[in-house]
């Protein structure tokens, strides 16, 4: 894949994002608001600079197992979702065979599959389907040269969630022509009153990929794993012989100490989550120039721009005359939407989304 400013990018959206001048308003991420030292002061006694690290620090592994009640030898750690994303994709994947990915949906892990020279064929997640995982549209474009299917949970970019129901079904079709499904689920463990166990917790034929960034707001760390089956689990650790051979100690020590004190992270990842996703759903109140379907949780809202076949321009106007900055919906195959935060710092949200809503009222698109 590759893009018009970008031509070798593997991932436009991954591209675009570091890239992109920062508006004085960001809502254009989707991490959560970073946690402070002051927040977690257990990270500055966790540090360690050296250990014996070969499969992934073990007491992080053993944490890992802990929390989510798995033996260790179903456990790898990778550098953040993004790293446990490429391992099991290149534990599952060889070139020739094809990966089926949602659509729309986060381009990277299309980009792993083109990197190992697999083919990459999508099924519909879209806005005619309120973005659903619907098992009639992965049938409808499974192969038996499928290797992998690759899905986010929540949805990324609508944070959509997909059912228990819906998930049993792909994982049958997947066994059927003897693939595996990877779920990242990322922005699921800050979720209330819903279920949010690993699916590798549930059934074999899934692979479960997860980090401390979304839910947990320790991005900086690093920190990422896969759930899956003992022998997907051996040949991801195999992947990361070559891609980094080892994980960081500072960043796996800290984030083994982290698993400690996860349930107050949690709780913190929600005081923030709750409030901001409310501010937004207020703002959306406002606007009849705006439709979405809301979300069952997570850091991101995907509303649709009525009366336009691309939001891009709007960006654009919105960041050059509102200091305003939100993600164009094409990024994600879906150009008529944009991608909005609701996870940062709610001052930034509430100033953000007043001018937002400046730029809306101003925009005219039919101007030159």
């Amino acid at each position: 894949m590759n893009d018009d400013k970008w031509p070798d990018t593997w991932a436009p959206y991954m591209t675009w994002s570091k890239h992109q001048e920062k508006a004085t308003f960001d809502l254009s991420g989707s991490n959560l608001l970073p946690c402070t030292l002051d927040e977690f002061p257990e990270a500055l006694s966790a540090v360690a600079l050296y250990g014996r690290n070969d499969n992934g620090w073990p007491p992080l592994i053993e944490a890992i197992s802990s929390r989510y009640k798995v033996s260790t030898d179903r456990i790898a750690t990778g550098p953040g979702a993004s790293g446990a994303n490429f391992l099991a994709l290149a534990a599952l994947l060889r070139p020739g065979d094809t990966l089926l990915t949602e659509w729309p949906g986060y381009d990277p892990h299309m980009g792993v599959a083109r990197f190992i020279g697999a083919n990459v064929a999508t099924f519909d997640r879209s806005w005619s389907r309120d973005f659903s995982l619907t098992p009639d549209a992965v049938e409808a474009a499974l192969t038996p040269d499928v290797g992998a299917i690759m899905l986010t949970n929540l949805h990324n970019p609508s944070g959509v969630y997909a059912t228990s129901e819906a998930l049993a079904r792909v994982g049958e079709l997947a066994r059927s022509v003897n693939a595996r499904v990877v779920v990242d689920e990322v922005y699921l463990d800050a979720l209330q009153e819903t279920d949010h166990a690993p699916v590798a917790t549930r059934d074999d034929v899934f692979v479960s990929t997860n980090s401390l960034t979304k839910s947990y707001g320790l991005a900086g760390v690093r920190v990422g794993w896969l759930i899956a089956e003992p022998e997907i689990v051996r040949r991801a650790l195999r992947v990361r012989d070559i891609l980094d051979g080892v994980g960081s100690i500072p960043s796996e020590t800290i984030g083994a100490v982290a698993f400690q004190h996860l349930d107050r992270l949690l709780e913190r990842a929600r005081e923030i989550l709750g409030p901001g996703a409310e501010r937004f759903r207020s703002f959306m109140g406002t606007r009849s120039d705006l439709e979405w379907i809301v979300p069952i949780g997570g850091s991101v809202a995907f509303p649709r721009l009525l009366g336009v076949g691309d939001t891009r321009p709007f960006v654009n106007f919105a960041a050059k005359h509102f200091g305003v900055g939100v993600t164009p919906g094409s990024l994600f195959g879906e150009p008529k939407h944009f991608r909005v935060s609701v996870a940062g710092d709610p001052l930034v949200l509430d100033q953000g989304l007043a001018k937002l809503g400046e730029a809306l009222d101003a925009w005219d698109p039919e101007a030159p």
